[in-house]
Formats: C-alpha cells, sequence, structure tokens
C-alpha cells in the first residue's frame, strides 16, 4: 500500500513563502550593489580624510616637538627642512603645493563703534570670501589678538605666523587687510613673476631704496601683501615684529623712525614704516628677496580708483556686446576659462587699470569703517559711501553668474534680473 500523501499544514506554508521572498530580496539587493555602479551616472567620490594619503601618518613630524610655538616671542628655526618632511609625508598636500594660497584677514573681537562698521565688515568678509571661493583659495579669518601687546595694525604679524605653521601646505600667505575691496573678481595673482621672490608687496623701488635723505613712510603699502612660506618669511617676521610694541626698544624704534621718515605722522613705530626701513637698510637679506609691485593694483588708493568703475563697466559692456562668447551664460565653477577669454581683449592695456582693465584691489586706507574714526580729510559719508560703490561693483561680478545684477551701485539691496544674451 502507497504511503498516503500529506501536504503542509497553512503555517509551514506560510513560512516557506516567507523564507522564499526574503531569499529573493537578497539576492536583488546583491545583484543591484553589483551592478549599481553601471546604472547610477552619478560617481561616488570617497573622502580624502579616509584615504591613506589623507589621513596624518603616524611618523613624528614638527608638530609633535614640544619646543616649537606659533607665537612670534620664538624664533623657528630649519623650516624648510620641516615643511618639506611634513610634505613628503602628505604626498596628497604635496601636489600642487608650489601654487597654493592662503588667504588671510581679520578684524577686532569687540563690536565696531560705528553703527553700520560691523555690516560693513561683514559684506568686506563676503567680498573676499567671494573672491576665494571663485579661485579655489581657503580663507582664514581671525578676530583674536594672538599676542597681546601686538595690537592694531601690528596684529597681522602673529596671526601670518601662526598661519605658516598651521598651514604648511600651502607656498603663500596672502595677507588683506579687512578693509581692502577685490574689484576685480576675475583676476588671478601672476605667480610666475615671482617664483625668485619671497614677498611681494605694493611699492616703487624708487622711493624705498633712494632719495635716502627724503625718505616717504608711503613708499609701500602694508596693508596687502604675498609672503612665501618658507624660512626667510620666518626670519622677517621675526625681526620685523621686533620693532613692534613686544619690543623693549619700541619707543627708541619710534625716534628711528620718524628721523628717518619726515613725513610720517604719528611717534610710534607703525608696520610699513618699519619694513621700508629693514628693506632699504638691509637690501641683500631682505630688500633681494621682496618683489615692489606697481604695474597693476596688487592694491590701490581708493580716492583715485573709485572714479573709474562707470567707465570700466561701459568697457566691459561694450568688450561683450562685440564677443559673444564673453556674454555667455556659464557656470560659476569655470569663470576661470572666460576670464582667461577675456584676456586678449584688455591684455594691450597691460596689468594697469583704466577704461579697459578693472582695478584688482581698491583699498580703502585711512577710512576706518569699524571705528568711524577715518581721516578729516575725507568729507562726511565719503567713505562708507565709496565702500558701498565699490562692493556692489565687485558684486555684480559675482551676481552675474546666478542670472542678477545690481542696476545701481549705490543700492545695494536692489538686484534685477538678467535677461538671455545680456548685454547683446
Amino acid at each position: 500500500m502507497a504511503p498516503k500523501a500529506t501536504f503542509p499544514t497553512k503555517a509551514c506554508a506560510s513560512l516557506s513563502n516567507a523564507f522564499l521572498f526574503l531569499g529573493g530580496s537578497v539576492l536583488l539587493l546583491l545583484l543591484l550593489s553589483l551592478f549599481w555602479p553601471v546604472l547610477n551616472p552619478i560617481p561616488y567620490f570617497e573622502s580624502n580624510l579616509t584615504q591613506p594619503n589623507g589621513a596624518d601618518p603616524p611618523d613624528p613630524n614638527f608638530y609633535d616637538d614640544p619646543e616649537l610655538t606659533y607665537s612670534v616671542d620664538k624664533p623657528v628655526k630649519n623650516w624648510d627642512e620641516k615643511r618639506s618632511h611634513w610634505l613628503k609625508h602628505h604626498p596628497l598636500l604635496a601636489a600642487g603645493a608650489r601654487d597654493r594660497i592662503l588667504v588671510v584677514t581679520g578684524s577686532q573681537a569687540t563690536p565696531c563703534k560705528n553703527p553700520i562698521g560691523d555690516h560693513l565688515l561683514l559684506r568686506l568678509f563676503k567680498n573676499k570670501l567671494d573672491y576665494c571661493r571663485m579661485h579655489g583659495y581657503d580663507l582664514f579669518y581671525n578676530n583674536a589678538y594672538l599676542h597681546p601687546k601686538m595690537n592694531s595694525y601690528w596684529a597681522k604679524l602673529p596671526v601670518i605666523r601662526a598661519a605658516m605653521i598651521a598651514h604648511p601646505e600651502v607656498e603663500w600667505i596672502w595677507w588683506v587687510d579687512s578693509d581692502a575691496v577685490f574689484t576685480d573678481m576675475e583676476f588671478k595673482l601672476p605667480l610666475g613673476r615671482y617664483k625668485a621672490h619671497n614677498l611681494v608687496v605694493h611699492g616703487w623701488p624708487n622711493m624705498v631704496y633712494e632719495d635716502k635723505d627724503n625718505k616717504s613712510w608711503t613708499g609701500l603699502n602694508a596693508g596687502v601683501f604675498l609672503i612665501r612660506n618658507c624660512q626667510w618669511a620666518m626670519d622677517l617676521i621675526d625681526v620685523w615684529a621686533s620693532m613692534g610694541p613686544k619690543s623693549p626698544n619700541y619707543e627708541k624704534w619710534g625716534r628711528v623712525l620718524q628721523k628717518t621718515f619726515k613725513d610720517k605722522p604719528f611717534p610710534l613705530p607703525d608696520d610699513q614704516s618699519s619694513l621700508i626701513y629693514l628693506l632699504f637698510t638691509n637690501k641683500p637679506m631682505w630688500g633681494d628677496k621682496t618683489y615692489l609691485e606697481s604695474e597693476y593694483y596688487f592694491q590701490g588708493y581708493w580716492i583715485g580708483l573709485v572714479k573709474m568703475y562707470d567707465n570700466v563697466t561701459k568697457g566691459y559692456t561694450e568688450m561683450e556686446i562685440h564677443a559673444p562668447m564673453l556674454r555667455r551664460r556659464h557656470a560659476e565653477k569655470v569663470s576661470a576659462y572666460y576670464a582667461a577669454l577675456r584676456e586678449p581683449y584688455v591684455e594691450d592695456a597691460g596689468y594697469e587699470s583704466g577704461n579697459v582693465r578693472r582695478p584688482f584691489v581698491t583699498h580703502f586706507t585711512g577710512c576706518q569703517p569699524c571705528n568711524g574714526d577715518h581721516n578729516p580729510l575725507y568729507v562726511g559719508d565719503t567713505c562708507w559711501i565709496e565702500i558701498e560703490r565699490a562692493l556692489n561693483f565687485a558684486d555684480n561680478q559675482v551676481l552675474r553668474k546666478y542670472g542678477f545684477l545690481h542696476p545701481d551701485l549705490l543700492n545695494s539691496s536692489l538686484v534685477a534680473p538678467l535677461p538671455f544674451d545680456y548685454p547683446a
């Protein structure tokens, strides 16, 4: 007699079906994981922090030396070797390091006395942030005194010294005063012309190195400068800072500088006249490695530059009317490509600005936007009006990438959408 057939109970059948469904789901997930890179066109980028070259290897480096200090009170020795060793162990960061720039700027820690000062500082910071984003630069904004005695214009030196140590991956530290405005957002520093130098500052060789009996403390401007991350720069900062308020000879240096620079308006040492003094009294050591830039507005005095904005805007508009590629809409990330396309149209003017090329940096020297105590020669609200115009002149170059424009440089809140193919 054949055995009687048996059938699974309802509960067993349901359990079996569940296992079949679960097994099928797992198989489907495995297949999707195998073929997802093909099906999904968006690539996956692994963070550098999880890659071997992006990690901080356990090998000892200068950061592990308890004697190393970020302060200007103690010199750093063998910095070139220490930095080179660090880069060797961080190959991902070493790639491209020769052209890497860190922009450094800052302001005071306390609120501004000027009722609109904090607003102006915010907009001045935005301007620098915009420029750095468009050119791929990192930006460090500091609002703390890193040395208790080094305040006012001397406060930049401790910050720069600390930034050099904190960023061995950068070749250049670019100090930009808070009252300086980038007014050509396309222009990129011509680093190739500075390859034999360690310091770049706007100035005039004849005013710095000649006329020894008639020196001017305005022979250069120390509010914007580019300094190489190297031992030479470390040494310069040490010597430069030794003339400042942390020095026991501070007042003595004031008398020396005021005797040297007949037009110096105040008795105590300042960073600018101190730098000029170092350059011309020890030219082989400091002057020969300093590039005094005067061929373009590495920084320019605002009084003359703000008058150019209208004519320059008109010139760029005419340029784009006759060159359709220059007015083509594009992503902000590819702005450098279009800046290069524009260059042949402005290169006949050289680096100098005028009716053709925008001034690179407009420096509002003497305006004091935070405390409001501007030079008495500047009448009424002239400083604040012209700072607003400069910021909107620069902002128009940014907003253009987003399809808008300030039609009136004196009305920051007003923007207008741009029609397609503007300004055809």
